[in-house]
Parts: structure tokens; sequence; C-alpha cells
């Protein structure tokens, strides 16, 4: 799993846990499939690990499958050490004969699926009451009075007879949700934004196929076509998702279905279809000869290695099904709702090698990360644009090329030797125990984790490395700190340095802070000349490039950003004409300037830095000057402030920025590249510059005066 998503999620859990302190009720946005149960679990141990009087009721969205679902992961991530702190109990209704429901009270973690406790429910009739009354009375536990956090899974969906037991009961509310009901006032504390959840390699990127004329046969084509390629790439089974109306039009598009899936083309495809009538629920897979009951359908068809290619499903699989090979949706119907829609696209948005995600190669990687839909447009990409590179991006892609660095690990070291090193350590004077130890080891970065797995080829020799792995983990932190030791220009397989551009496609999410551009390096796909920028410091950073990449360098022979004739390539090029004239070698000429965004969405224009693990810095901008000099910028701002994880007035905020620094100059150092930390403050800059591992602090003026010199 890349540091960046473990860096995601515990940046999140921190931000939640602070806000407890502060908050009565808090709200978390989080895209579906980004480990919203996990980050759940985390934040709990968190809390209980603090104060041992808090008990957690956890409500969910269904009548039983989600309750059951997060209770059977609790349970793993306590009996694995992931979280020692969590004792889950499922509440249920099933007791025998007219018995009164009762809920015991020595756990700490209660799952309560939400259709348990309504109107003429059981639990309705004083049980629930009872159970909450006896936690925060003082009247069991010693006389201990215990305090109920309500966490509402999946919030935008309504819980009414809960909310009337709030005030009496729960000290403190929290909203989990893909998409929080802004009308009930869920407005998100702490957001995982969707683009960021994609770049840590949490959930997959969409390629959105929008077209009203297309038919099933397209998306079952496209699934053959990939099917091959995800079976040898990533070891799994993929599987494509055809969700179909509710009502009317269901007959219908299931014969239109099965159809297209009865030709022979198609004939090794297995399908199953799931409703909510068990008699009209089909496939024809194997097991149904072997009449397996259709409740085991859904658990047979989310297994990696499952042989169901295809799932034809109304609204039944919405709510907390994780199948992660699935990798295609297609939407006959329109649910006219983004929650449901949400719901949907979480199926096949989750990543099926997330845990051994680095290990795959670049093609893997591609593939891991892509979801292929139909028919639905998520509300996150209804404001998202298609952006690609003028037309033959090979004269962009030719002029800039970026040299990238990264960090060694500690294993590179040429005087280090981990036996060695683990001999020259202290005698453990009491051995810890394997759960313990297997606690540490799962808690450490991916890079001291992989020095152990490599060094374990025994049993004894795991315990050596996991007794001492708080050691290993300090010199290897010492160690890929020291840039000067650990960083270098990223080479090939032969040793040559990597040179990377723009990707040639790329998208960004409309967030305002718009700047009309027609000659930078980029296009937008709409032909729009309209782009947006995450924060106001971008948009203001952006016009002062736009500016300067136009203004003379001092003797008048050019600009100072360098401008390259982009068009399409003629096929007559050179031919003569009846009139005599010559065939240009380009179409639609157009000169642009050689600069533009980094936009996040397929580069590999990126800068590895560590602060207390690896972390990746994506520039914001990058533009080559009329002297062939590569100035890259990252841009910050000191006028915002935010309580989310990451915020730009905290202490992350200034020790990311502090380790940039470093970073940076030493990456100028050794690439020849020139880069930028340009800072807002109020509405004026302070830039820091680094050339040749130097350091130097500018002014507006004095950074322009220097562009437009040639050293």
């Amino acid at each position: 799993m890349k540091q960046e998503a473990i860096d995601l999620q515990k940046n999140a859990v921190s931000a939640l846990v602070e806000l407890t302190s502060k908050q009565e009720e808090i709200t978390f946005k989080a895209p579906t499939g980004s480990g919203k149960t996990y980050m759940m679990a985390d934040m709990m141990n968190r809390i209980l690990s603090m104060d041992k009087h808090v008990v957690f009721l956890v409500s969910t969205l269904s009548k039983g499958d989600l309750a059951i679902q997060n209770y059977e992961k609790f349970q793993e991530y306590s009996a694995k050490g992931n979280f020692p702190e969590l004792k889950p109990y499922l509440i249920s209704s099933q007791v025998a004969g007219e018995e009164r429901l009762f809920v015991p009270t020595e756990y700490n973690v209660y799952l309560l699926p939400r259709d348990l406790y309504k109107k003429r429910g059981r639990l309705m009739q004083g049980a629930m009451e009872g159970f909450l009354h006896d936690m925060t009375s003082g009247q069991m536990l010693g006389g201990k009075e215990r305090k109920v956090y309500l966490i509402k899974d999946e919030c935008h969906i309504a819980t009414n007879n809960l909310d009337n037991l709030s005030q009496k009961f729960f000290t403190k509310i929290y909203n989990y949700s893909a998409t929080p009901k802004l009308s009930r006032g869920q407005h998100p504390d702490v957001e995982i934004k969707n683009d960021d959840a994609v770049n840590a390699k949490l959930i997959k990127d969409i390629e959105l196929i929008d077209d009203q004329n297309i038919s099933v046969a397209d998306p079952i084509e496209k699934f053959a076509e990939v099917k091959k390629d995800y079976r040898n790439l990533l070891g799994v089974n993929p599987c494509l998702i055809i969700q179909i109306s509710n009502k009317d039009k269901a007959d219908e598009e299931i014969a239109e279905i099965k159809k297209e899936l009865a030709k022979a083309k198609h004939a090794d495809l297995k399908w199953m279809l799931i409703v909510n009538d068990e008699k009209q629920c089909d496939t024809n897979d194997t097991f149904k000869a072997k009449k397996l009951p259709v409740s085991k359908w859904k658990d047979y068809a989310k297994e990696n290695s499952s042989t169901i290619d295809i799932i034809i499903f109304k609204m039944v699989i919405t709510e907390g099904w994780d199948i992660p090979r699935a990798c295609m949706l297609f939407q006959m119907r329109d649910s006219k709702s983004k929650q449901l829609d949400e719901q949907v696209m979480g199926r096949v948005r989750r990543n099926p090698r997330l845990l051994d995600f680095e290990e795959l190669g670049e093609e893997a990687q591609k593939l891991a990360m892509t979801a292929w839909i139909w028919g639905i447009v998520p509300e996150d990409l209804r404001k998202s644009f298609g952006v690609k590179l003028w037309q033959d991006s090979k004269i962009i892609t030719d002029e800039i090329r970026i040299k990238t660095t990264r960090l060694k690990p500690l294993t590179k070291k040429t005087s280090f030797n981990l036996a060695t090193f683990l001999r020259e350590q202290a005698v453990v004077p009491a051995p810890s125990s394997i759960f313990a130890l297997w606690r540490d080891f799962v808690k450490a970065e991916n890079s001291v984790r992989e020095m152990g797995e490599n060094y374990a080829t025994t049993y004894a020799k795991w315990c050596e490395f996991a007794e001492n792995i708080e050691a290993v983990a300090s010199e290897s932190s010492h160690y890929v700190n020291d840039y000067e030791e650990s960083m270098e220009v990223v080479r090939d397989e032969n040793g040559k340095e990597v040179e990377v551009s723009f990707a040639p496609t790329s998208h960004y999410t409309d967030n305002g802070n718009y700047v009309d551009i027609g000659d930078w390096v980029w296009k937008r796909n709409d032909g729009k000349e309209k782009f947006a920028f995450d924060s106001e410091a971008e948009r203001a950073w952006t016009s002062i490039l736009k500016d300067l990449v136009k203004d003379d360098v001092p003797a008048g022979a050019a600009r100072v950003g360098k401008r390259v004739t982009v068009g399409k390539q003629n096929p007559k090029a050179g031919a003569v004409d009846l009139f005599g004239k010559k065939e240009p070698e380009i179409l639609e000429a157009k000169q642009i300037y050689l600069w533009g965004k980094n936009y996040v969405a397929n580069s590999p224009i990126k800068f590895e830095y560590y602060l207390g693990a690896l972390h990746s810095s994506y520039p914001d901008f990058v533009m080559k000057d009329s002297f062939d000099r590569i100035h890259i910028f990252e841009v910050k701002s000191v006028n915002i402030s935010s309580t989310v994880a990451g915020g730009f007035d905290n202490n992350i905020y200034r020790a990311k920025l502090e380790e940039l620094k470093k970073a940076f100059k030493q990456a100028s150092k050794i690439t020849g590249q020139i880069f930028y930390l340009p800072i807002m403050r109020d509405e004026s800059w302070r830039i820091f510059q680094y050339a040749g591992g130097s350091e130097k602090t500018l002014t507006k003026d004095e950074f322009v005066n220097f562009c437009k010199r040639a050293n």
C-alpha cells in the first residue's frame, strides 16, 4: 500500500480525533472505496485508548448486511492487533419467543442495523432506550458513567428514531458519508477529496463514457477486450456490473442484455442476475445447478477468483458491498439520486491491488487504477473538464524534458548492513509477545517493513528484526531525510536518467479562480479558453506567468517564455498546388508558450521528499524559458486556515514547507532545474528560489528580472 494512501487516511483520522474535543457533531466526507470503515476503526481505537469510558454506537443504513460487514471487519482489525481497543458487538433482534430483547453492556463498539430501530421494531419496545440509560446513568460497570458517541455510517440516510434520542443520550455525533446531506446541516468538517484519493491510489480514476447512444453491447465488448489483460497483469478476474431499472423497464432491459449475451462470441462469459425476488434471480454458471442459495451469490461473486464476469442488478448491491475486482459499470437506469449514483460507482472504484500496488509494473498499475463507467456523471465530474496537449504534442514533450528525483531506501546506503546493525543493538531483556511484535511491524512504514520481509528468512530472524524495528526505523528515517545522501535522479533499468513531461491528456475540477489562457501547452477538450485553479494563490501566480512569458528579454530578440508552433501535420507537406504554392508542413498552425499547469491526473512530474514517511510533491507549474531553462513552481499560501488534516496554518503545513525547501534545494543541484516555492501572504509574494543547490529569497520583481536574464 502506497505511503501516500496511508498518510491520507491517518491525517484524516487525526483531524477527526482532534475535533472530537472541540465539537459535538462532526461530519466526515470521503469517496466510496477510500477505506471509510478502516478509518472509522482507527478513529474509535485512538479515542478508546485515551478514554475508557467512551462507547461507540455505529448506525448503518441497511437492514443488516452493512452492519454485519462492519462488525466482521472490526473483529478482524481487533484480532490482528491493528486496533486492539475495539470490542465489537452486533445488535440483533434474533431472540426466541417472547423473551425480552437484551443488549449486553460489556462491549465498547455496538453495530446497529438502522432498520432494527424502527417503528414497531423490538428494539423500540424499550430495549434500546434501556440499554442507553444503563450505559449513561452509571448503574452498570461499577457505577461509572459511560459516554455514548453515535456514528452515523452513510449519514445521508435519515435516522429519525435515533435522532430523537440524541440530546438525551449521545455526547458526540459523527456523520460519515461520501455524499453528506447539506440540507440537514452535514457540512464536511474533515474531507478526503476525490482527486486526493485517486492520487494516493486508494480509488480508481474514472474513464467516463457519456454517450446517450451507447447500447449494452458496447460495455460487453469493452469488457471482453480488458478481461485478458486484467487476468494476466493483475491476477484478478474482472467484473462488469450492469444496473437495470427497478420497475417498468426492468424486464425489457433484462431481455436486451440476455439477447446480447446469447451471441456466440460471448459464449465464454458467465453472468448472474440478482433482483429482490429470489425466484427471478438467474445465472448461467454451474453453481445454480448445485442449488447454492441466492443469498450466497453475492459472496461468491465478489471474490477475486470468482468466474462471474457480469453482474446484473437493480438496487440490491448498492449498500456496503465490496467487490474490488469490478472495473466497469453500465447504468441502464437513471436513479435521479446523486447519493445512489455515488454508492453504485463505489462498487467499481476500489483498487483490487491496493495492498501490493507498488509491486506492479507501470501498465498493470494503470489498469488497476481505471474504472470504466457508462451512463452516470459523478457529482465531482460534472465540474470536471478534460484537457489535452495541443496537436502534435510531441513538439511540446520533446521540448519540455524534466528530470525527477527519488529517495533511496536505507538498504542502498553502501556502509549499511542490516545483519550487522541488528547484532549491534542491545539485547532485549524480556522478549515481546508475537502479537506485540506484529502490531509494531504492521505500523512501520513500507520501506522498513520491506527490509524486514527481505531479511526474515526464518522465524527467529523475523523476531530479531521486529524486536529492533524502532531502531531500524530511526536509522532509516535519518538516512532518507539526509537528501545529499539519499536523493538521486530517477534512472531506468539501464542506468540512464529518465526525462518526463506533461501527460498527453488530463483533467481538472472547476474550483473557480478563473484565468483565460489560449496559448499555453493545454487545450480544453471543449475548445474553451477558461481554466480554473485550485486556490486564489494559484490563480494569482497563473496570471503572473501568463504575463511574464510574453515579456521581451532585454535584447528584444525573444520573449521570456519559449514559443513553438503546433498544429496538425499536413499529409501533403512539400507538394506544390496548381498555383505554384507550396503546402505547409503544419495545418492550423498556432504559436504557444512552453508553460502549463502540472495537472496531477496522469502526471509523471513529481519529486520525493520525506516527512515521517515518503511523500511525493507534484509541482503546480512548469515553464521553459527562451534560454532553455526549466522552471518548476509549487505555489503555497498562508492566507487560508483549515481544521482539516493538512490545513494551511498548522504545524504539519509549516513542516511540509521546510521539508520541500530542503528537497528542492538538493533537487536543483542534481537535476540542473530551477525550483521555486512562491508563498502568498495577503496580496504579496515571498519567492524561495533554488538553483544549483543554492537558495535565494526573491520579490516578485526580482523573480521577473531573473527570468529575463540569461544568467
